[in-house]
């Protein structure tokens, strides 16, 4: 087969697996509740054995167990809403990571350490997903299906914002795109592309914030975090994947590669997301997001 049969093929597969798994979501997205918990748990467990797969194939040992215990106890806290017990998670995760390697006596020590707490901490941020579905729900939201709160409006707004900047940088990257984004990282991404997702993300923030009723300034603002922090949450995956001197994650996604291949856009965004909803946008806390950026600005020029 050559290779121009070989890209037909796979952009039909990525095409049609795209299409697919977006209708899953987009279902998720409105149902919330135990489905949307569900759904992301899935992806949240997929992508747990293919970042350790990753880190395998550079030497290192992370314990799967642990990165599981802890990061679906961490899930657990965040539907429960039990934000208080979140420090006692992280300390037994520490804790147990040490433990692990004290009694297994794995090489390289510190490493596996390491790799083992990044990863509960890593794959357990898509979590937020779940979160920002609740904003402005009634209770604990679980065990309520298909409620039209603030939240519903927030999660469509971010994922087809985060769905135009793949779009965008994929399609005008891979046809105008000449100069390389970050050439050790992820070859095929180009400045061009970069930029090109950045604008469609944003006019697509505009969009949907005018239909949520949100202002033009506060849609502008969303546009520009969620797809900044899009770009670097797939440029950080692909920091992993490169090291380890990996392809794609997995392949269990036909076009696509594996699930961390088809989370890392939400794994840095989707906090950012949740933060800037419930508290810049819902809630118009202009004083608290100009004295965040005040703080940072001065503490940078103390340096």
């Amino acid at each position: 087969m050559s290779n121009e049969e070989n890209t037909k093929k796979n952009n039909q597969a990525r095409i049609i697996t795209g299409t697919i798994t977006g209708l899953i979501m987009l279902g998720a997205l409105y149902a919330g509740g135990f489905i949307l918990a569900a759904v992301v748990a899935f992806f949240v467990y997929f992508s747990m054995k293919e970042y350790v797969h990753i880190l395998q194939c550079k030497g290192f040992q992370p314990s799967f167990r642990i990165i599981v215990l802890i990061t679906f106890l961490l899930f657990i806290m965040s539907v429960a809403h039990l934000e208080k017990l979140f420090p006692i998670v992280l300390f037994l995760g520490v804790a147990l990571s040490f433990c692990s390697v004290l009694f297994k006596l794995r090489q390289p020590y510190i490493a596996n350490v390491s790799t083992t707490v990044f990863g509960f901490l890593f794959c357990w941020l898509p979590t937020y997903v779940y979160l920002i579905r609740g904003i402005g729900a009634p209770g604990k939201g679980f065990l309520t299906l298909g409620t039209a709160n603030p939240g519903l409006g927030y999660l469509v707004m971010m994922f087809f914002t985060i769905l135009a900047t793949d779009i965008g940088a994929y399609f005008f990257g891979k046809t105008f795109g000449k100069h390389q984004l970050s050439p050790e990282v992820s070859p095929k991404k180009t400045i061009e592309g970069a930029i090109a997702g950045s604008v469609l993300a944003i006019l697509t923030a505009i969009f949907f914030g005018n239909t949520l009723q949100i202002s033009f300034i506060k849609s502008l603002i969303a546009g520009v975090i969620i797809t900044f922090f899009a770009q670097i949450g797939d440029l950080s995956e692909s920091l992993l994947k490169r090291d380890a001197g990996v392809k794609d994650s997995g392949d269990s996604l036909p076009g696509h590669g594996g699930f961390l291949d088809r989370a890392d856009s939400y794994i840095l965004s989707a906090p950012i997301a949740y933060y800037l909803f419930k508290y810049i946008i819902m809630n118009d806390n202009y004083s608290v997001f100009l004295s965040v950026f005040e703080k940072v600005f001065i503490n940078v020029g103390n340096i």
